[in-house]
């Protein structure tokens, strides 16, 4: 039995994190509901968000307070996830991947180290295809360009077999002087990299979406199709309610100075 197509959505304006993440949480529950007449849609939403730094499940408000004050004193926001992972940053010029995805619709169920591992290995792929870079192996979850710089994250919640959260991909050189500003992902002496900064040349996200999806397509073994809002119901408002956020959010921060 072959498996429903992924419906992919791409959102061309940097989307406040705090709204991402209720879109999130509106899908999953949308999720769950259909799910039990089997007529849920998986979604891969593709988008770029405004500055903000996020801290991962396992770290309590007293041990990023601190961060949490300075950071914001920069200009950035500050949000604390229930993804997996450390602190780390999201910003214009990094493509952020949200798969929310039902494992169970996979024989057997796909595992969640299974679906960590094909989205580094997407990500990977997409690099050498798309950009002739050759990420090297690391012992840490992400794609490094050498040991000491990293140019894609990775970190996913899964409840009830589905998906959410997910992978960052730096494209432009913009997220760099933000994420200078921080121990990413708790690894001291790892720098940002992006794709701009390999090629020396301007790199544009939108020129990133198609292949980028299509990629996930064959890691996952889905065909996945552009969502049309308008033929979505429920699901259509939600998104076009969060796109006109983004647009009466106006202009949004520039890079900080280099400390």
């Amino acid at each position: 039995m072959s498996l429903p197509p992924v419906f992919y959505y791409y959102f061309r304006l940097p989307l406040p994190y705090t709204n991402a993440l209720a879109l999130q949480e509106k899908l999953h529950a949308i999720q769950l509901l259909q799910r039990k007449s089997n007529s849920h849609k998986d979604i891969l939403l593709l988008l770029q968000h405004r500055p903000v730094y996020t801290a991962g499940r396992r770290q309590t408000e007293p041990s990023v307070r601190d961060e949490r004050i300075r950071l914001t004193g920069i200009g950035a926001d500050f949000v604390t996830t229930t993804r997996g992972g450390e602190l780390t940053y999201h910003g214009p010029g990094q493509i952020v991947g949200y798969p929310l995805i039902d494992l169970s619709r996979y024989s057997p169920t796909m595992g969640a180290r299974d679906y960590v591992c094909r989205m580094q290995k997407m990500l990977e792929l997409h690099l050498k295809e798309a950009h002739s870079i050759t990420p090297i192996p690391s012992e840490h979850t992400g794609v490094f360009l050498d040991p000491i710089t990293k140019i894609g994250s990775i970190g996913v919640q899964v409840r009830h077999r589905l998906t959410s959260h997910g992978f960052s991909l730096n494209i432009t050189r913009e997220p760099i002087p933000w994420f200078d500003r921080i121990v990413a992902c708790g690894l001291v002496g790892v720098k940002a990299g992006s794709v701009e900064s390999v090629k020396h040349q301007l790199v544009r996200v939108e020129d990133e979406i198609p292949g980028l999806a299509r990629r996930f397509g064959r890691l996952y073994g889905r065909d996945v199709v552009p969502l049309n809002p308008e033929d979505e119901g429920e699901i259509g408002e939600a998104i076009a309610a969060i796109e006109d956020e983004a647009t009466r959010a106006g202009p949004w921060l520039t890079a900080p100075t280099p400390q």
